[in-house]
């Protein structure tokens, strides 16, 4: 990520629930093409990525169902909400990306978005395989009880 002394680093919309549901295996920083008053919307923080995914559709990487609200001063010129956005990453990344998703049944799942360094928009994408009922309240306990530990530690000092 970003230094945390940097100053137009910001963080736009998270993906909290993604790291329950899904065992995230890697993941991948790409951008995202976007319209004037998109990025106008996202300044103001009025954005959601928690139901949205990432598929492979002709040879190019989409985001699809997230939302960003609209910008009230654009009037005419404005943006659909929840229109399929074109994300931007080299033919590597996704033929491996394809084989992931097409052999190994992994899922690609939007964690983050936010504003880099340079003011640009950028999306961190999990390379992720969904996890059982079992896994999910393994991990559920699992963090019950570093809560708890940090409690009992925080107590004895």
């Amino acid at each position: 990520m970003a230094a945390k002394d940097d100053t137009n680093y910001k963080v736009i919309a998270e993906n909290r629930r993604a790291r329950f549901d899904y065992a995230i295996e890697s993941d991948l920083e790409v951008g995202i093409v976007l319209t004037g008053s998109e990025v106008k919307s996202l300044r103001t923080g009025q954005s959601n990525i928690a139901e949205s995914y990432a598929s492979i559709e002709n040879g190019e990487l989409w985001l699809i169902n997230s939302y960003i609200a609209t910008y009230l001063q654009a009037g005419v010129f404005g943006h659909e909400e929840r229109r399929h956005r074109k994300l931007l990453v080299s033919k590597k990344e996704l033929s491996r990306l394809w084989a992931a998703v097409g052999r190994d049944g992994m899922t690609l799942v939007p964690l983050v978005m936010y504003f880099n360094h340079r003011g640009l928009v950028k999306l961190k994408i999990g390379v992720a395989k969904g996890k059982k009922l079992a896994d999910k309240r393994e991990t559920s306990a699992k963090r019950d009880w570093n809560r708890q530990k940090q409690r009992l530690l925080k107590q004895n000092y």
